[in-house]
């Protein structure tokens, strides 16, 4: 876990102060609406649907037990009860008043938390693997370089002004966890064949109205110009970046539209005049912030537990349980553990003050005080003895924290979608719930096996739907909902983008079109082990269309020759 130095507590610490400033000249009426905006953007201040957002840091997912109250306790005090963990691994509070956001961050100031750099066309919270630092294919841990690109990266003042908002991820392990190729910058570390370490640098991914996935401009970056590649293709951003049409501004666009091959000339060229200068990273220096990490003090246990073992063989539902939501630990006698926040009828990803208090209760009993936020928007405690998984397993199933769903059809990855966003065309909640509703059957799941998917309200693709096994996308139909569907998306080393397979459908239609979708893998897989994503790869899309557009068809001239004969 990072550990603030005085530096990093001064710096949040007078950001408050002059936020604090900032509202009460608003408030007063001394500062315009139009002033006012991007001074609460680059404080995580959104106005939604029905009440302002905060958005509040969650530096590559990592969570101590003490700030997870606190943010129970703010939920509870200036919001609602409950807060939203997103997909980029930050939690979101939906009503908080705009007069109390002041008195918010300074109480996350307290522990070491702030809202700094949450929105605005600057440089987002860094995500990174949620397993890092305990996962075996582990080449490096990933959350040391996302705090020295954090520590960079804050307050940078050419980079404070983007020409739109700017998404990177750092993966440390051979499966990449991390999403790399839908970020605007992705770093998967790599290693050499004479055993140094460095990174492959994607740029020019991401998702909403141009979905993309992102190529390799550098097959091997020497972990030493970590920092000085990444200024460079920063600066070649913000030099050719669009800023009159916000449709064209991502670098996605930009690295398109020059192709990859001349945007890596611009960027190495850059790259010349600054590769060997004060940016340039030492051992000493990674060090450094290396040692501002806390360490689990890990008992030296053995690999194997024969209490555990015969748990597992002897209750069916503990054995199903750690099949779905237990991880392998680099450290023998350890396991990470997924605490799932998709129980049927909860919004995904939304957790009350009371659960929240129950999760750091969880952390300090069964692991080192410390929890992660996964990109999926469940929560991690990622270092429990093996011989303490029984007993967790019995106190997470009492408060709904252990369906065990990770990586099936129910663990929905979800925006808040129209119940909150202003900008959302479509509800993304009722359709999960809708969804989880019709599959409401571990067995039937598990039958089904592994299958993402992704729901977004808009294009702005908060859902992360283009990446789902199948995606849906809400769409606003001459002032109705509907729904489009995709299929094929996929995140890993085996990225893809979804394809839409047919014109969109009503909201009380696609738990229907879901389930045609299984009924033809299900007919289709080659093997009960064939996923979802490869039986689309092997067959296509037109089984697919076939089975959910004919049987409209088919079911719509039934209801024309009933009415007919009536």
């Amino acid at each position: 876990m990072y550990v603030y130095d005085h530096i990093d507590q001064r710096l949040v610490d007078e950001r408050v102060a002059q936020y604090r400033d900032q509202t009460r000249r608003f408030l007063a009426g001394e500062l315009t609406d139009e002033d006012f905006k991007p001074l609460r953007l680059q404080n995580g201040l959104y106005l939604q649907r029905h009440a302002p957002m905060l958005r509040v840091a969650i530096p590559y997912g990592e969570l101590a037990s003490r700030q997870l109250r606190a943010l129970a306790h703010i939920a509870r005090t200036y919001d609602r009860g409950y807060g939203h963990f997103s997909t980029r691994q930050n939690l979101q509070f939906n009503w908080p008043r705009l007069e109390d956001v002041p008195d918010i961050l300074a109480e996350l100031a307290t522990v070491q938390m702030h809202a700094i750099q949450t929105s605005g066309n600057c440089i987002r919270n860094i995500t990174t693997d949620h397993y890092a630092g305990t996962a075996p294919d582990e080449i490096v841990d990933p959350r040391v370089y996302c705090e020295i690109l954090r520590e960079w990266s804050t307050f940078h003042p050419e980079f404070a002004y983007l020409p739109r908002k700017f998404k990177i991820a750092v993966n440390g392990a051979r499966a990449d966890r991390a999403a790399t190729r839908f970020h605007d910058i992705g770093l998967h570390a790599v290693r050499a064949a004479d055993g140094s370490v460095g990174f492959r640098v994607l740029v020019g991914g991401g998702m909403g109205r141009t979905p993309l996935l992102a190529p390799v401009i550098r097959e091997f970056l020497p972990w030493q110009h970590f920092l000085t590649y990444m200024e460079a293709i920063l600066r070649v951003y913000n030099r050719y970046g669009r800023r009159d049409n916000l449709y064209r501004a991502r670098i996605k666009i930009l690295v398109k539209e020059r192709t990859p091959e001349r945007f890596r000339e611009e960027v190495e060229a850059e790259w010349e005049h600054m590769k060997d200068g004060p940016a340039t990273l030492t051992r000493e220096e990674v060090e450094r912030v290396a040692q501002r990490f806390t360490r689990p003090d890990y008992e030296p246990l053995s690999a194997g537990d024969t209490g555990f073992e015969r748990r597992r063989q002897t209750h069916r539902a503990f054995a199903r349980w750690v099949e779905r939501n237990v991880a392998a630990h680099r450290v023998p006698g350890y396991a990470a553990v997924t605490l799932t926040l998709k129980t049927t009828g909860v919004p995904p990803g939304d957790a009350t003050a009371e659960q929240m208090d129950a999760v750091a209760d969880l952390a300090d009993r069964y692991g080192f005080g410390e929890l992660r936020v996964t990109h999926e928007q469940n929560l991690l405690l990622p270092d429990v003895r093996r011989s303490d998984l029984f007993a967790l397993w019995e106190r997470a199933r009492e408060l709904g924290f252990a369906t065990p769903n990770l990586g099936l059809l129910t663990n929905i990855i979800s925006c808040p979608g129209g119940d909150f966003c202003s900008l959302a065309n479509a509800k993304s909640i009722p359709v999960a719930e809708a969804i989880q509703r019709r599959f409401d059957d571990l067995d039937y799941l598990h039958d089904i096996g592994e299958l993402d998917l992704n729901i977004s309200g808009c294009m702005n693709s908060c859902g992360h739907h283009h990446a789902g096994h199948i995606g849906i996308l809400g769409v606003d139909k001459q002032g109705a909902e509907f729904y489009q569907i995709s299929i094929g998306g996929n995140q890993g080393n085996d990225a893809s983008i979804g394809k839409v397979i047919g014109p969109s459908v009503a909201q009380d239609e696609v738990p229907g079109v879901i389930e045609k979708l299984i009924e033809t893998y299900i007919a289709l897989r080659d093997s009960e082990h064939e996923r979802f994503v490869d039986t689309v790869r092997r067959v296509g899309l037109e089984p697919f269309k076939e089975a959910v557009y004919d049987d409209a068809h088919q079911d719509a001239a039934g209801r024309t020759r009933q009415l007919a004969v009536a």
